[in-house]
């Protein structure tokens, strides 16, 4: 009885200790292009949002503590401030906005996603176009944008009085 209970020990012994062959690690699993068509297809639904006045979507897409810096303003931080910001965005009457990416590269923590944006907006039907960085982040497996910049390329308008 003794030699069988130190029989079963020493095997179960050896294989606590017994390490794999190969260990699959995050990077592993990472596929860069795979990444490239999920941002892509985000930032249709991300432009899409702003048409429709989905702000639950809008409020959804930013993680916890992320950054918007607008043009001609204060940078913006935390989900409630970037929740009122959206907003009043959708609030100025989007009627069309696209992003187009030219460059998207990162790892499976953080994705760069710069690009051009065409907007039209207000009661004016004001037009804009310019250029844009989305960092998105990966949380627990959910790629959200933890910073947004924008600005436009349409030339500064000095008043009257200069």
């Amino acid at each position: 009885m003794l030699l069988v209970l130190g029989i079963l020990l020493n095997s179960c012994d050896k294989k606590r200790n017994t390490k794999p062959d190969t260990v699959e690690t995050k990077t592993n699993l990472f596929d860069l292009n795979t990444t490239k068509t999920l941002i892509k297809e985000k930032t249709k639904q991300f432009t899409e949002a702003h048409i429709i006045k989905d702000t639950t979507y809008l409020n959804s897409i930013f993680t916890k503590d992320a950054r918007v810096f607008p043009p001609n303003s204060e940078a913006v931080s935390g989900i409630k401030a970037i929740s009122q910001l959206n907003t009043d965005w959708v609030n100025y009457g989007i009627y069309e906005f696209e992003e187009v990416s030219t460059a998207i590269y990162g790892n499976e923590d953080y994705i760069i996603d710069e690009g051009m944006y065409y907007l039209k907006y207000g009661e004016e039907n004001t037009i804009d176009n310019g250029k844009y960085i989305n960092i998105w982040k990966n949380v627990n497996g959910q790629w959200k944008i933890y910073s947004n910049i924008w600005n436009t390329n349409l030339p500064l308008e000095l008043s009257d009085s200069e």
